[in-house]
């Protein structure tokens, strides 16, 4: 009665059927190794809910829709061309984020396929080398505080080419003013540079001389942006 139940209505005599234990045993490990990634993730990095949930639980859908495959060629091409008009409406993710789900979607591959074994030591293997760089702070940027960019506004009579060049050269080992921008209707302009400090220490005292020179107007300095375009 049990076998009926789980037998699907187009099975024929030529068709290999997944039995319940197989399905279960793949389900189980599909959900084991979606925990451990999300476990791995979760280990000194900022995540979100939804994020972690979707890391656990990807690595068993992408096992069932493997195994419902199940060497049918036919079935396999319907199914690429279904989950290709799927549109994630989500905000853009980190390089990493869309690593860990390209892992996840391969260790379910794996499981689904019923390499079960190698699906768990890849998963394993991945996840040691994601905690390694973790607590080595692998390809983080060690002198990240001296990259800046500086803003700084000045009154419209102020010729602004190569006003602060003198300044700048005290205290940053390279600049590049890379917008000129008109503000409060039209009488001040506000610049807008990337420049490398020499030493962070002295970031205050070079302000202070800017503010002199640019008749202490606003000046704002903050940590050079990178996350817009990176992968």
């Amino acid at each position: 009665m049990l076998e009926s139940f789980f037998k699907g209505l187009f099975d024929t005599d030529m068709t290999d059927v997944i039995s319940v234990s197989d399905f279960l045993l793949c389900i189980g490990c599909a959900l084991l190794i979606g925990l451990i990634l999300a476990f791995c993730y979760m280990f000194r990095t900022r995540y979100t809910r939804s994020f972690i949930v979707t890391l656990a639980l990807l690595p068993t859908v992408v096992c069932v829709v493997i195994m419902m495959v199940n060497g049918n060629v036919g079935t396999g091409v319907a199914v690429a061309g279904a989950f290709s008009l799927v549109r994630f409406r989500s905000a853009p993710g980190t390089a990493k984020e869309i690593t860990m789900l390209f892992l996840a979607m391969g260790a379910g591959l794996l499981a689904g396929m019923g390499y079960l074994g190698f699906a768990l030591l890849f998963t394993v293997i991945v996840c040691l080398l994601n905690i390694l760089c973790n607590c080595l702070d692998f390809g983080l940027k060690r002198n990240g505080g001296r990259y800046k960019t500086l803003n700084i506004t000045i009154p419209e009579d102020l010729d602004y080419s190569g006003a602060f060049d003198a300044i700048l050269k005290d205290y940053a080992s390279s600049w590049e003013l890379i917008r000129v921008k008109t503000t409060n209707m039209g009488s001040m302009f506000q610049l807008t540079y990337h420049l490398t400090l020499k030493a962070a220490a002295n970031e205050k005292e070079m302000i202070d001389k800017l503010r002199c020179r640019n008749g202490n107007l606003e000046i704002a300095v903050s940590r050079q942006e990178t996350a817009i375009t990176e992968l």
